[in-house]
């Protein structure tokens, strides 16, 4: 093993040279090899000696967060790929085969690919999306892997070479000038991937530009990341660690505010030393920390794990920002829970922290028509129902609108569910123009392939099938 502040990334390549792979079965190991011809699949030594807990693998969260399951892929798909694997197939049937698998995963949900895309002087700027008035995403081009790869993610397209849905630009004068003829943008969120994989001189050619260009309506700066978490050291021995950090200083110090936007989905991450003092010194250069997760089956579908977690990081000097919903795509049938299920979690959650820890917001899903918290069950003239806000949306008068739905405690998405009071769609549906809430058949038949993979609380989980 490579030193342990020296970076050593495992994929399908090596993966079976960690020694901790002796613990496994062969059977366990084929498994990995399946589902990770079509899910990414990239873990480090950081992550396989600090936070996997081995004695508790195949069960522990962490294992279960950066390696592939068999379950994350339904048994036809499962079984197609394992037999070309036991046949000796070459890569090219392998790939087409993975490639197909992969388009009936919903690659890109939320009209990523389409409705997000802006254009300046008739030009699509590809590498960007602006879906909310205040806040554009950038995806700098250098940044679009990580340093090891979460098994939910939902960005997962571009990590298995599916080009047609990467997104990454190096035009930031392109940005400059888009945020410059939107002054109505304050927030600017760098992504992924991890824009902190890059180096600190390619990471300074995007921050540098944007504060010379003295923006006045450019108030924040928010880069995206799971360093904190799957590289502690990058902040702490990388060689180039002080000059990142001096950079985050730079934009401190200019009256930006540099927020980093930390995924943290489990409180164990929290646990290892260099965590904390990567957490510090983040927090000594001026940059603020604010923290986010989807909620998981498998991994974190526990209260009393979220209260721990929102707890130190509090301790930490992090803030507790949002608790997502798992997005509709990928695995989503393996790690997604039901939206009433998700708002027990975090209401018992919530109710087991201080004032402190109540910055977080949630449960929360990311879909087309824009963030959707689902804020609790009730009774209206004797009929349970579903209340439901938006915290962002496409339109910004809809935001804090509540609205209501039929109450099912299966649906695990906004699209499954049904408005209430005998409505034929949302509120939202009619403003946007999408039509009626009739395509309800494809709706429907889109619900019920979930709703196989995911039974009411305490049933035992039936075999996913994709119909």
């Amino acid at each position: 093993m490579p030193g342990r502040n020296r970076y050593q990334a495992y994929t399908l390549a090596n993966f079976r040279a960690i020694p901790q792979m002796e613990r496994l079965s062969e059977e366990m190991k084929f498994d990995i090899e399946v589902v990770g011809r079509v899910l990414p699949f990239k873990t480090n030594n950081f992550v396989v000696e600090q936070l996997i807990d081995w004695e508790r693998v195949p069960d522990d969260p962490m294992f279960i967060l950066t390696f592939p399951q068999r379950d994350m892929l339904s048994p036809e798909h499962y079984e197609e790929i394992a037999g070309l694997l036991r046949s000796g197939a070459d890569a090219a049937a392998i790939r087409m085969a993975a490639n197909r698998i992969r388009l009936q995963l919903n690659p890109h949900p939320a009209g990523q690919s389409s409705r997000n895309i802006p254009t300046l002087e008739g030009e699509s700027l590809d590498g960007m999306q602006h879906k909310y008035r205040e806040t554009v995403l950038f995806f700098p081009s250098q940044g679009q892997t990580c340093h090891a790869y979460c098994s939910f993610c939902f960005r997962w397209p571009q990590f298995v070479g599916m080009s047609d849905f990467k997104f990454a630009s190096r035009e930031v004068d392109r940005l400059i000038d888009y945020l410059r003829a939107h002054p109505e943008v304050s927030d600017l969120l760098l992504t992924g991937g991890d824009p902190l994989i890059m180096s600190a001189r390619n990471l300074a050619q995007y921050l540098e530009p944007l504060l010379d260009a003295r923006l006045p309506n450019l108030r924040r700066i928010r880069i995206g990341t799971k360093a904190l978490s799957y590289w502690p050291y990058r902040f702490l021995s990388d060689e180039d660690a002080p000059d990142l950090l001096a950079l985050f200083g730079k934009v401190a110090r200019s009256g930006v505010q540099l927020a980093l936007m930390a995924h943290f989905n489990h409180p164990r991450e929290l646990e290892p030393e260099p965590v904390r003092q990567a957490i510090a010194r983040v927090r000594e250069s001026g940059a603020v920390i604010r923290t986010q997760s989807p909620l998981l089956r498998h991994v974190n579908d526990d209260p009393a794990l979220w209260a721990r977690m929102w707890n130190e990081q509090v301790n930490l000097g992090c803030v507790p920002y949002y608790m997502f919903l798992s997005r509709d795509t990928g695995a989503q049938h393996y790690f997604g829970l039901p939206i009433v299920r998700a708002w027990e979690i975090f209401r018992q959650a919530y109710q087991r922290v201080s004032g402190l820890c109540r910055t977080v917001r949630g449960p929360s899903m990311s879909a087309g028509a824009g963030k959707v918290q689902m804020l609790g069950v009730s009774e209206v003239n004797g009929e349970k129902l579903m209340v439901l806000r938006f915290l962002q949306g496409r339109n910004p008068d809809w935001v804090h609108r509540p609205f209501f739905a039929q109450y099912d405690e299966k649906a695990t998405w906004l699209d499954e569910l049904r408005p209430a009071f005998g409505e034929s769609r949302f509120f939202y549906e009619e403003e946007a123009g999408d039509g009626p809430h009739a395509p309800l058949q494809e709706h429907a038949e889109r619900a019920a392939l979930r709703l196989r993979n995911i039974p009411p609380a305490g049933a035992e989980r039936t075999p996913w099938s994709c119909g």
